[in-house]
């Protein structure tokens, strides 16, 4: 017996993949029980050094909760702009006129090749000498503008290539009913192409809020990662405790927007089931802009 995809498994491939399954398990436990000797025999895991996070919230108030927000708010702006920013970049590099698909491909291929510390790095630097931005505040600005240049370049790419990914018939279909080209763009390809680039953008997303740890490491921004190291020397000792903490609180971020995109994404296809309904002559005239007999008004 077969299916689309593969042959139905027989009998041996049965007992072989129980098998493997079983020696992965096995294996998989043994690792487990290895880290955890090796953690217990250095004294990782004695109460002294988790008991700040399990037994009060003095940790959390004073370093990891100020961390966490420092980082959301990083990542929430950098979001804010990039998104739009890739999107404008992405789509002008889809243009007739050279004079704005040159460009936006330079900006583009230049942002998308420079390490994000680097531009971290250099945000600073230019904050610094060429304006009036407080040392405070110097920090937050360059990891955002890092943050922006890259993911803008990167997320263009996506945008740009969920559009080409498109059947070309959509573009030919929405031109013969007579759209113009930005009205082709903005309601026939975008709407299509955004449900098929949600993954990837929020992949993107996800890689913006890790990201945001880099300015912690150089520029000394106290977000998360960093707010962790140094509730770490504080409480003397503990550094597995406390990247486990904050470990698990960027999985539950991570989870949270990768989990909502999946909702996101199937409400999207669900809403976009064709209901097979006819479009008549003033339908598509109140769309084009133009008269019931096809001639611009």
């Amino acid at each position: 017996m077969t299916s689309v995809l593969y042959d139905a498994q027989g009998p041996r491939a049965k007992r072989r993949n129980v098998l493997f399954t079983a020696l992965f398990v096995v294996a998989f436990a043994a690792v487990g029980w290895w880290v955890y000797s090796a953690l217990d025999d250095k004294h990782q895991l004695d109460w002294v050094l988790w008991k700040p996070y399990l037994s009060g919230s003095e940790a959390y108030t004073t370093y990891i909760w100020p961390g966490l927000e420092n980082t959301l708010k990083a990542a929430a702006a950098a979001m804010v702009i990039a998104l739009p920013l890739g999107a404008v970049l992405g789509i002008a590099r889809l243009s007739d006129h050279t004079w704005i698909r040159v460009p936006a491909a330079i900006v583009v291929e230049f942002f998308r090749a420079i390490p994000v510390l680097v531009l971290m790095i250099f945000g600073l630097a230019l904050y610094s000498q060429y304006t009036n931005v407080t040392s405070d505040d110097r920090p937050l600005y360059a990891v955002v503008t890092g943050l922006v240049l890259y993911n803008a370049s990167v997320l263009a790419e996506i945008v740009r290539a969920g559009i080409l990914a498109l059947p070309k018939g959509q573009s030919e279909a929405a031109m013969a009913i007579g759209l113009r080209k930005n009205q082709v763009m903005r309601l026939v390809l975008l709407p299509q192409a955004v449900t098929a680039m949600l993954p990837a953008i929020v992949s993107q997303l996800v890689v913006i809020v890790k990201d945001t740890a880099l300015g912690g490491a150089v520029l000394t921004y106290p977000e998360l990662l960093a707010s962790a190291n140094t509730a770490s020397g504080y409480y003397g000792a503990n550094t597995i405790a406390s990247f486990t903490v904050v470990a698990v609180i960027y999985v539950v971020i991570n989870f949270s927007l990768t989990s909502f995109a999946s909702w996101l994404e199937g409400r999207l296809r669900r809403r976009k089931k064709s209901t097979g309904a006819v479009l008549g002559a003033q339908d598509v005239a109140d769309i084009t802009g133009t008269t019931a007999t096809g001639i611009a008004a």
